[in-house]
């Protein structure tokens, strides 16, 4: 049987180091696009800022998967940040796309990432993939990021990622002052938190690779929960109190940031993945946290 490829870009970010390890330990070939030089055979380089990406690296690839984008957890936003956000994702999506299309042999499947910050912040509706968009600054860098795949001559993928639970991430932070003895609740913590443990995020993508599906895909978990649910169960099981935490007022001072990555509240139903037969492993915030602070 021939090795499958994959290519992928943001293959060293929280998200992209889970995914190339598990695509190598299922047999795959993973070649990882970097910007800096190669320090292995594995490697290529490529500048999006430039739009520089040879389209000979891409051709015949079972699957292009595009993770990259600068981080939107630097806070306060400022402008220059703000601008960062937006064109790092401009830079990464339109040259892959290029890329894409100038392909020898096309690639069978782009899947591209994208975000939950789509739905803004929404209450206790009931979101799925054909839900509007929102409102908010997130919501609009994820319409334009996903607007930038629209030239894709091939089969695309975007998907919609919510809070990722994994060793390292966002969980981070939440550990770290819970363990200290500062964990609480994160704003009102009335929010839902759409999430989604990184084992299953990375399972989901690898799935999308030989499904049907294309356009957005909700990768949140099937159970909603909301923040208070994710920090107590967090606090039970590292035995700590749920005290402290982040009153809603520091939020306010972390400006558009605080609001639309903590306190926004989207409750999300993964629903074209359930439709697509993806069954989670990590079904319960506690499962997923339990899984995420014992796994390294």
């Amino acid at each position: 049987m021939a090795v499958r490829h994959a290519v992928v870009a943001g293959g060293t970010g929280f998200i992209g180091r889970a995914l190339v390890h598990e695509l190598r330990a299922l047999g795959w070939s993973v070649t990882t696009l970097v910007r800096r030089s190669p320090t292995s055979d594995t490697e290529v380089q490529w500048n999006p800022t430039a739009g520089d990406l040879d389209p000979a690296v891409l051709s015949g690839a079972d699957a292009v998967i595009n993770l990259a984008g600068s981080s939107i957890s630097r806070m306060p936003w400022t402008t220059e940040i703000k601008r960062d956000i937006v064109e790092s994702r401009r830079a990464t999506t339109t040259t892959i796309v290029d890329a894409v299309n100038q392909a020898g042999t096309p690639p069978k499947v782009l899947i591209n990432a994208s975000a939950v910050g789509f739905y803004g912040n929404r209450g206790d509706d009931a979101l799925t993939e054909k839900s509007p968009r929102g409102t908010g600054f997130l919501a609009d860098v994820t319409v334009d990021w996903e607007k930038w795949t629209s030239g894709s001559a091939i089969r695309t993928v975007l998907v919609r990622t919510g809070l990722v639970l994994g060793s390292g991430g966002a969980l981070a932070p939440l550990r770290l002052a819970t363990a200290l003895f500062a964990g609480g609740r994160v704003g009102t913590g009335t929010q839902w938190w759409p999430w989604i443990s990184l084992r299953d995020e990375v399972r989901a993508i690898i799935h999308l690779i030989d499904s049907r599906v294309s356009g957005p895909v909700n990768l949140v978990s099937p159970e909603p929960a909301t923040a208070n649910t994710i920090t107590k169960t967090l606090s039970r099981i590292l035995r700590r109190p749920h005290l402290l935490g982040i009153p809603p007022i520091a939020l306010k001072l972390l400006g558009d940031a605080g609001q639309e990555l903590l306190q926004s509240s989207q409750r999300i139903e993964p629903a074209v993945l359930l439709k697509d037969g993806f069954v989670f492993e990590h079904a319960t915030p506690e499962a997923a946290l339990r899984w995420a602070l014992s796994s390294r």
